[in-house]
């Protein structure tokens, strides 16, 4: 029964850092997504108002 402990405990560890891992990389393609449409706005109403 020990082994199967460890070894549970084993790939709950490994899950946690995938989903943390996931997490971040989501937060920092939305925040470069953001970033980008931002500028986009910005040469856009640049380039309107002239």
């Amino acid at each position: 029964m020990k082994r199967y402990n460890g070894f549970s405990l084993i790939i709950a560890i490994v899950a946690t850092a995938a989903a943390i891992a996931a997490a971040i990389a989501t937060a920092i393609v939305y925040f470069e997504k953001k970033k980008k449409d931002n500028e986009d706005l910005e040469n856009y109403l640049d380039y309107s108002i002239m």
